[in-house]
């Protein structure tokens, strides 16, 4: 969500009063709670038109919308099990519908970064690994840099080596949380870790990290190590972004932002986004860059690194299709 996007949902919040807004909180994602309080915290006062288009937007949306279903997952898991019977419809079930908190970690993600990495400091890179995999990427990223060069770099190696994760090594987390995993053997092992997942958390953790970690795991398996850069995204693969993606992802993007991003990036990139903007605003913002004093490193890594977000979104969503340094596409 854009900052607009965050403003509007703010001022709807405030609009609604304490015991409303706190309902909604309760559906929310950590990310999503912490970005909306941030933002409710800055909005010292809103000019009453703005209001009024942001109540009168959430009106008419709402109007188009209707429940069709009081339960959704209830039906989900319904219509599998009658079309592909109980043993087919269960493999998707579990990958459809994450459910309740079965691994004991969902309170990690309310913690911020450094918190979570003191807790996990002296436990074995197995088991940092089997927390880190299902926290998001970027919170992970986040947790690896509080650590010493070679815990992270043999964390990250266990990462992308992981093959799922099985029910018994996830009970060894109860020495970390306070909190045991519920269920029985019978609980089919979660499909985390991997290539993937290790590549975007190194994506995540900015270009001087994320050179030592893979030298790192290119001595011990060079193989591993040319997987994971196949699989990674970085900021000067944008160029291989088709128009109309690039174009979306220009729209999500606050001018300020770019500006600072585009600070660090190629010629490349700086032709491709001019490319893809009107003569005017490209005019504008070659002025703007031109005049913006030096920038430091790293602010540009974190606003390159708040546009891949966004691009991955895309892509999630499906706007966008991103191809890696390798042959396979990485959506």
């Amino acid at each position: 969500m854009d900052e607009k996007g965050l403003e509007d949902a703010a001022i709807l919040l405030m609009s609604l009063g304490e015991e409303e807004a706190s309902e909604v909180f309760k559906h929310l994602e950590p990310k999503e709670v912490q970005g909306l309080g941030e933002t409710i915290a800055k909005l010292k006062s809103v000019p009453r038109d703005r209001v009024e288009t942001v109540l009168k937007r959430f009106s008419d949306e709402s109007m188009d919308l209707g429940i069709l279903v009081p339960d959704t997952d209830e039906y989900v898991k319904s219509v599998l099990r009658k079309a592909l019977g109980d043993e087919k419809a269960n493999l998707l079930i579990d990958r459809i519908i994450q459910g309740s908190d079965v691994t004991g970690i969902e309170s990690l993600k309310w913690m911020d970064p450094v918190s979570v990495a003191e807790l996990l400091r002296n436990e074995h890179p197995q088991i940092v690994a089997a927390i880190l995999v299902h926290l998001d990427p970027d919170q992970s990223s986040q947790v690896l840099k509080a650590f010493t060069d070679r815990q992270r770099n043999e964390v990250m190696v266990r990462i992308a080596t992981l093959d799922g994760i099985q029910p018994a090594a996830l009970k060894d987390l109860n020495e970390v949380l306070s909190r045991v995993l519920s269920g029985g053997s019978q609980i089919r092992k979660s499909s985390l870790g991997g290539v993937k997942p290790a590549a975007e958390i190194i994506n995540l953790m900015g270009s001087s990290l994320e050179t030592s970690v893979l030298d790192y795991i290119r001595e011990g398996d060079a193989d591993l190590a040319q997987k994971i850069m196949d699989n990674m995204f970085t900021f000067d693969d944008l160029v291989k972004l088709d128009d109309k993606g690039f174009q979306a992802l220009l729209k999500e993007v606050q001018t300020e932002s770019l500006i600072i991003a585009l600070k660090g990036s190629s010629p490349e990139i700086r032709d491709k986004v001019f490319k893809n903007m009107s003569t005017r605003a490209g005019e504008t913002l070659r002025e703007d860059l031109e005049s913006r004093g030096p920038v430091k490193l790293s602010e540009v890594e974190s606003e390159q690194k708040e546009m891949l977000k966004i691009v991955r979104r895309l892509a999630d969503e499906g706007q966008i299709v991103l191809s890696s340094g390798g042959d396979d596409e990485y959506v």
